[in-house]
C-alpha cells in the first residue's frame, strides 16, 4: 500500500514537473491565476451594483407552478461536494486544471456580460440561498439580480464536460440536473436561467480547450 501511494505522488510530481518544465504551460498558468484572482476581487463590485439597478419582470408560467421551498443545504452540499471533486481531479492532472480554470473564468465572464446586457428583477418569492462560503464573494448585501444565465447550474456542467473518468462524468451529470432542479425549487432562478446555463457552459468549456489545447493534446499521449 505504502508503494502504491509513493507510486502515485512520484506520478503526480512528475506530471505537474513536465508540464512546469512547458514555457507555455507556465505562462498561461500564471495569467490564468491572475485573472481569476482579479475575476475574484471584482465580483463583490459587480453584484453590488446591479443590486441597485431595476430590471424586466419574467413572467415564468413554469416557476409559478413550483412552491418555493429553502433547500439552501442541498444546493451548498452539491456545490461544495462537486468543487472538492474537480479540485482533487485539477490536482492530479494539469490538464484538467488548466481546462476547468480557464472554463471558470470564460464562464463568469460570460455571466457579467449576460447579466449586465439583460437585467432581470428577481421572483417574487425568492428564498436566499444560505451559503457562507460563496457569500463571500459577492458582498455584504445578498445578491438577487444575478439571474440569466444560472451559475449554480453552469458550473457542475462545466464540472461534468472537465471531468475524465466515467464515473466522475455521471456524478457531474447528476448534481448538474440535481442543481438546476434545486434552484428553481428555492425560486432564485426562472426556468430560462436554468435551461441555458448548460449551453453557456458548454461554449465556455470549448473556449477554455482552445486556449488549452497543446497541452491538453500532450497530457492525453502521457496518459495513454
Amino acid at each position: 500500500m505504502k508503494y502504491r501511494i509513493k507510486q502515485g505522488s512520484t506520478l503526480l510530481l512528475n506530471r505537474w514537473e513536465d508540464a512546469w518544465n512547458e514555457p507555455m504551460f507556465k505562462q498561461k498558468f500564471l495569467l490564468g491565476m491572475t485573472t481569476f484572482i482579479a475575476l475574484l476581487s471584482f465580483f463583490p463590485i459587480f453584484y453590488q451594483y446591479i443590486e441597485t439597478r431595476n430590471g424586466h419582470v419574467n413572467n415564468d408560467v413554469f416557476l409559478q407552478l413550483i412552491p418555493a421551498y429553502d433547500v439552501s443545504i442541498p444546493i451548498f452540499i452539491v456545490t461544495w461536494f462537486m468543487a472538492i471533486l474537480i479540485i482533487m481531479k485539477a490536482i492530479q492532472n494539469p490538464a484538467v486544471f488548466m481546462t476547468f480554470m480557464y472554463g471558470f473564468i470564460i464562464l463568469n465572464i460570460a455571466r457579467i456580460i449576460s447579466i449586465s446586457l439583460i437585467p432581470f428583477n428577481p421572483p417574487t418569492d425568492l428564498i436566499p440561498i444560505t451559503d457562507p462560503i460563496a457569500n463571500i464573494f459577492y458582498g455584504n448585501k445578498f445578491i438577487t439580480k444575478d439571474l440569466f444565465f444560472s451559475g449554480h447550474t453552469a458550473t457542475q456542467f462545466l464540472c461534468f464536460l472537465c471531468l475524465q473518468k466515467r464515473f466522475d462524468r455521471i456524478l457531474g451529470l447528476i448534481a448538474t440536473v440535481v442543481m438546476g432542479f434545486l434552484v428553481l425549487i428555492q425560486h432564485v432562478h426562472f426556468t430560462i436561467d436554468v435551461l441555458s446555463a448548460p449551453i453557456f457552459a458548454y461554449f465556455c468549456y470549448v473556449l477554455s480547450t482552445k486556449i488549452y489545447a497543446s497541452e491538453i493534446s500532450r497530457e492525453t499521449e502521457i496518459s495513454s
